[in-house]
């Protein structure tokens, strides 16, 4: 183990409580909606993305359909494209190995290995999302274990967690100005599709202005 796995999973400790309360919250919504308690602790383990999985959950309670939860999740984590292509350069090996060192690109990961230059040290990647990943998976079977026990998660306001999450992602990308007629817009396009498409449609729909406001910053 070297002193840079080391380094990342000390600082990817305070991330990695956060994230167990999180999938917690996750396991325990995910039996309130139907979903099986395995599938819930499995989804954890392979997508490992807490707002493509909340996107995904929020959408299939609402009554909406596989296709438009899996859309709305994958244009969720679109972002972790531009990020792959930046950390990319850091990674040894082909092709193949660089892909397979980039599924430990989580947010706060990727921002604590970055050394401010363009470049990263992988190795504080790989432990800062090894403790992130161990709390992320605990908390989900934890949540899925625990939420028979509670009973209504709306007892005990867990179903404000969702809606304050994404609020409060929201909020950190306009504080700056310039997310904030994307934001409008999605807005927006869900507003009007409500009550005309089936749930799920209207969050699918609304992603896409994320996506035109990418490419307008990219051009800019």
């Amino acid at each position: 183990m070297t002193s840079g796995f080391r380094a990342g999973a000390r600082a990817g400790v305070p991330f990695g409580l956060a994230g167990a309360l999180l999938a917690a919250s996750f396991g325990v919504l995910a039996n309130d909606v139907g979903m099986p308690g395995w599938a819930a602790v499995l989804m954890s383990a392979i997508v490992f993305a807490g707002s493509a999985q909340i996107a995904a959950l929020t959408i299939l309670g609402a009554g909406g359909g596989l296709v438009s939860a899996i859309g709305a999740a994958a244009l969720m984590n679109s972002r972790f494209l531009p990020m792959g292509i930046a950390i990319g350069p850091s990674l040894p090996g082909g092709p193949a190995a660089r892909a397979a060192q980039g599924q430990a690109v989580v947010d706060a990961s990727w921002a604590l290995a970055a050394d401010g230059d363009g470049n990263f040290d992988r190795h504080v990647l790989f432990g800062s999302s090894a403790v992130q990943y161990a709390a992320w998976v605990t908390g989900t079977v934890v949540g899925v274990v625990g939420g028979e026990a509670l009973g209504d998660p709306q007892t005990y306001g867990l179903d404000a967690i969702y809606p304050a999450f994404f609020l409060s992602l929201m909020i950190a990308e306009i504080r700056g100005g310039r997310a904030l007629g994307v934001a409008a817009a999605g807005a927006l396009i869900a507003f009007v599709l409500i009550p005309l498409t089936p749930a799920g449609v209207p969050v699918l729909v609304a992603s896409l202005a994320s996506l035109l406001g990418l490419i307008r910053r990219e051009r800019a």
